[in-house]
């Protein structure tokens, strides 16, 4: 089965999911050694593997590592074309639809398309969206765009619609690594409301009763990366909550 196929009849279910974000510039290999151990333990469902910006070439040895580690699928979340390589199983082909930056609605894939053609990857076409966290955050820094207002539902319910409409399979709503506040709960559950395809959601989330909350407001999938920094025991009690739902 396909890992697209697992997310949407999971979703259909309403069987929630956790995803742990890794970004290759800020995890050593003994660091992801522990964290893969932890991971398998713990039933994480998918590694997410990328960042708005890398500074070292640390992407392959981070997906090779996780893979010694454990078989938990590895899906690259590219901040840029250069974050792509065939040893993941799967990549989220973002498209910025919370913005009007042309390079990352479609600029950007066009330049990737023929490696991803020949990589054999599993693409996952999704639309992208920054919403408004409290502070600046990297992701908004590097793609140039405005990001919705945390308190605008409806904007964020339109423009989620309009991406399954364009016919993307899954619609990522991204508050931004290092968030001050997730994306609220009301907004979450408005978006969910209004589209068919699975809801991802990250950014800001630090606590397993954050996590929770967020599944049940309609996330279907949860990913959590900057707060395992400083407590990586966290990840058995974050996906212990949101597999309780």
């Amino acid at each position: 089965m396909s890992i697209y196929n697992l997310i949407s009849k999971k979703s259909a279910k309403r069987a929630k999911k956790f995803a742990v974000l890794i970004d290759p510039d800020k995890t050593t290999p003994k660091q992801l050694e522990n964290i893969a151990e932890i991971a398998c333990k713990s039933n994480v469902d998918f590694f997410f593997v990328g960042g708005s910006l890398l500074t070292n070439d640390n992407l392959e040895i981070t997906i090779k590592t996780i893979k010694k580690y454990c078989n938990i699928p590895v899906v690259l979340f590219p901040g840029n074309t250069m974050q792509i390589n065939k040893n993941a199983d799967a990549l989220l082909l973002l498209s910025l639809i919370s913005g009007r930056n042309p390079e990352m609605l479609i600029g950007n894939h066009v330049v990737a398309a023929p490696y991803l053609k020949q990589s054999k990857l599993e693409i996952i076409s999704t639309g992208y969206m920054l919403i408004e966290s409290g502070k600046p955050t990297t992701a908004l820094y590097m793609s140039n765009s405005t990001p919705i207002p945390s308190d605008k539902d409806d904007i964020a319910v339109c423009t989620a619609m309009a991406g399954e409409m364009l016919g993307l399979k899954a619609i990522y709503m991204d508050a931004g690594s290092g968030a001050l506040r997730t994306v609220t709960e009301q907004m979450i559950a408005k978006v969910k409301q209004n589209i068919s395809i699975p809801l991802i959601v990250g950014g800001g989330i630090r606590t397993p009763a954050k996590a929770h909350d967020l599944c049940i407001a309609g996330a279907d999938i949860v990913v959590v990366g900057n707060v395992f920094e400083k407590n990586i025991k966290l990840i058995e009690n974050i996906s212990d909550a949101v597999h309780l739902i």
